[in-house]
């Protein structure tokens, strides 16, 4: 499974890549597509660079009737931050009333891998664009995200290979009185992901996010951990949906959800790549599925075994 493939659509819209100056396509309108605005500089096309597409497109679009946004590839992957994304965006705030989603970072491995995309603090989105619904961010590196208040966001989705410890600081201490769905890849500590279990207790604890129905903790190298903290945490009481995918999840995780408090109010649980024995898998299924719990056991994690009793076991998404 590709886990950082470019998006398809967004906000419940289909992605619409704006073309390069010399194409002839027609645009469809404004309002029925996410517009996804990317500038790859070894194309044939990239001499325009990200600001001039981006302007291109301000200045060609109706961009008062635009409802999302997806930003690709804006330049070569080091040395460039998503502040050359975010900046121009701000500035054209006025001209974007309808906006209402936001994706920054939308790169797959061909063009920078996902921990190669450099990012910067992406608050100044959320502040210029009070009436946000969703923002999703892919890459790590650098990312910044200090506490905010906004009144309307109801989707917060983080990709990367290594998510920052102040970052899920940042999102547990912000009031998102109408955030719905939460989505962190917690990734691994060498590519930048020192998140620990402790990060979590402001969102875990609940009264935080009150809408919350959707929460998924992915991707992470303790995961067995994440799952102990999530099958005590008050929070999971809101929700009706719960993905803990993506991880290093053993059966001692899976215990832990099993000994916790009860998830078959759980319309769905999504513990996909993991590590479970065929007997953990069974129990999973006995206990969830009669409930109506719709539950993905699929796809096994990678793992090596050095043949001298050392087992070393991978998330999804790392580099």
């Amino acid at each position: 499974m590709d886990h950082a493939a470019h998006l398809m659509k967004l906000h419940g819209l289909p992605g619409c890549e704006f073309p390069s100056p010399t194409s002839k396509r027609e645009l469809p309108e404004p309002e029925n597509v996410a517009w996804r605005i990317s500038c790859n500089p070894y194309d044939r096309d990239g001499e325009e660079g990200f600001a001039g597409r981006f302007q291109r497109f301000l200045d060609t679009v109706d961009t008062t009737r635009v409802r999302a946004l997806i930003f690709g590839i804006w330049g070569e992957a080091y040395g460039n931050a998503s502040s050359a994304v975010i900046e121009p965006l701000v500035a054209a705030k006025d001209r974007l009333p309808a906006l209402e989603a936001v994706f920054i970072g939308d790169i797959e491995a061909e063009e920078a891998e996902i921990s190669w995309i450099e990012q910067s603090d992406v608050t100044p989105v959320l502040d210029a664009f009070p009436r946000l619904r969703e923002l999703g961010v892919r890459g790590g590196s650098n990312l910044s995200f200090p506490a905010v208040k906004h009144e309307h966001l109801r989707t917060l989705r983080f990709e990367t290979g290594g998510l920052p410890g102040a970052v899920v600081r940042g999102v547990c201490d912000s009031e998102l009185p109408a955030l719905e769905r939460l989505e962190m890849w917690l990734g691994v500590e060498e590519y930048g992901g020192d998140a620990t279990v402790a990060d979590l207790d402001g969102l875990l604890s609940g009264g935080r996010f009150p809408q919350l129905r959707h929460l998924g903790l992915q991707n992470s190298e303790i995961q067995d951990e994440i799952a102990a903290a999530v099958a005590a945490a008050p929070v999971v009481a809101q929700l009706a949906s719960l993905d803990l995918s993506m991880g290093i999840l053993t059966d001692a995780g899976a215990e832990a959800l099993l000994e916790g408090q009860p998830l078959t109010h759980l319309t769905s649980l999504d513990l996909h790549h993991n590590f479970f024995s065929e007997a953990m898998e069974q129990r999973l299924s006995d206990a969830l599925e009669p409930s109506g719990v719709q539950l993905d056991l699929s796809e096994k994690g990678d793992e090596d075994d050095d043949g001298e009793g050392e087992v070393w076991r991978y998330t999804a998404v790392s580099e």
